[in-house]
């Protein structure tokens, strides 16, 4: 059954206002303004969120803490060198619990997701074969293609019908792996964890989670639904500092060579041969960084903190919002990879994340989203989203638009974006 919650219609002023939605958050910056083409200074209306998250507030607190204590990581004998090293390992232990992660599974903080999907293609056991889907992330295609043991699979119309043909794909030869988005960076469409992992289970695969654009949004558990890998990123997370996350079972991890050779990863060192640590350590030579990891587990906090029930009734709000404005609208076409269920009423929101992929008629993308910064003070993403082979199946192979969302975003927002958009198309 697909998640459905019945869309508010704005019939008149009175009610938009009584519909109004407010941030959820405060986050870096919200304040700013910049130049448009009449001469004015406008607040800065940020749809970009799916590329890179502004900073919560909280979270730019937690890393100005944190930079007063700061001092070598791992290793230092001096007090500041202790705390800064119990406050790395204590990051580790709130984002196993941030995504309900197992006792044993090694969290590994990398530099982004793309980093850390390289990493698990680099433990990629030798023999092992991955199935992926054509809608991926170039994050979640280019290292598995590189590895020359990736399958894809072209998702079809619907979404059992998509989960039909990996179960196929994973009956006809064996695969190690499993790679999939949770949620499309390019339509927000979420696909269903749970069936995911039992298809790729039942096959004698386990799984990887692309959670980039899911872990900000909806809750996760490695535990209770089986998901063998997942990553994100501290950039989609409010936590803009330079780190990600690979956590999952440490089998793998440990026997693959270490991701750098250097120090930190080291046992034991001889001139002629090295011992290596297992662990996170194996992965994590060099110095870490410790502030990106402080912001990811200070994001973890305050996205708890919050609740997923508040932040999801909040995004579904805003979605609705904007879904129906959009709709309202001549020439624009909204992006879907599937086809809406039966059971998903006229006018309602199917299960997606706060994104909204979308062209307009006889504008170029780049057209579109330029007018909206230089006159409106409004930032969108435009192009094709790292998802080159997706935009080009859905017909968009020259680039589409982008709006995305999150807890510093309220219903006025919205209601400007729609009306920016409402005089370029002349509506």
């Amino acid at each position: 059954m697909t998640a459905v919650l019945e869309t508010p219609v704005c019939t008149d002023d009175a009610l938009a206002a009584a519909l109004a939605v407010t941030p959820l958050a405060e986050v870096v910056g919200a304040e700013e303004t910049v130049p448009t083409v009449s001469g004015a200074q406008v607040r800065y209306a940020n749809f970009d969120y799916a590329a890179s998250a502004p900073a919560l507030a909280f979270v730019a607190a937690a890393v100005t803490k944190a930079l007063g204590q700061y001092a070598s990581v791992h290793r230092g004998a001096g007090h500041l060198s202790q705390v800064t090293t119990a406050r790395y390992e204590r990051a580790r232990e709130t984002v196993r619990r941030f995504v309900g992660g197992r006792a044993d599974d090694t969290v590994v903080f990398t530099r982004n997701t793309t980093d850390a999907i390289n990493l698990a293609a680099h433990a990629l056991p030798a023999d092992g074969e991955v199935v992926v889907l054509d809608i991926e992330h170039h994050a979640n295609l280019l290292p598995w293609q590189r590895t020359g043991r990736a399958r894809t699979v072209v998702a079809r119309p619907t979404l059992d019908a998509t989960l039909d043909a990996l179960e196929a794909e994973l009956a006809s030869a064996p695969a190690a792996l499993l790679a999939v988005t949770a949620a499309s960076n390019v339509t927000g469409e979420v696909l269903p964890i749970r069936r995911l992992t039992a298809l790729a289970h039942r096959h004698g695969a386990r799984i990887l989670i692309d959670g980039a654009q899911l872990v900000a949004h909806r809750p996760v558990s490695l535990a209770s639904s089986g998901v063998d890998y997942l990553v994100f990123s501290g950039h989609k997370v409010y936590a803009p500092f330079g780190a990600g996350v690979l956590i999952g079972r440490p089998d793998w991890l440990d026997a693959a060579e270490p991701y750098l050779a250097g120090g930190g990863a080291t046992a034991h060192v001889e001139l002629t041969e090295t011992t290596w640590h297992t662990g996170a350590a194996r992965h994590e030579a060099g110095s870490p960084n410790v502030l990106g990891a402080v912001a990811i587990a200070a994001a973890a906090e305050a996205i708890t903190g919050l609740g997923f029930e508040l932040i999801g009734y909040h995004e579904h709000d805003l979605l609705s919002r904007l879904d129906a404005g959009l709709a309202a609208l001549p020439g624009i076409t909204p992006l879907r990879i599937f086809e809406a269920p039966d059971d998903v009423p006229n006018g309602a929101v199917a299960d997606r994340v706060g994104i909204a992929g979308f062209a307009v008629a006889g504008r170029a993308a780049r057209e579109v989203a330029e007018y909206l910064s230089d006159h409106h003070g409004i930032g969108v993403r435009d192009g094709k989203f790292c998802a080159h082979p997706l935009l080009s199946r859905l017909g968009h192979g020259d680039g589409a638009v982008r709006v995305s969302f999150g807890l510093g975003t309220g219903s006025d927002d919205v209601d400007r974006l729609l009306a920016a958009l409402a005089q370029l198309t002349g509506a």
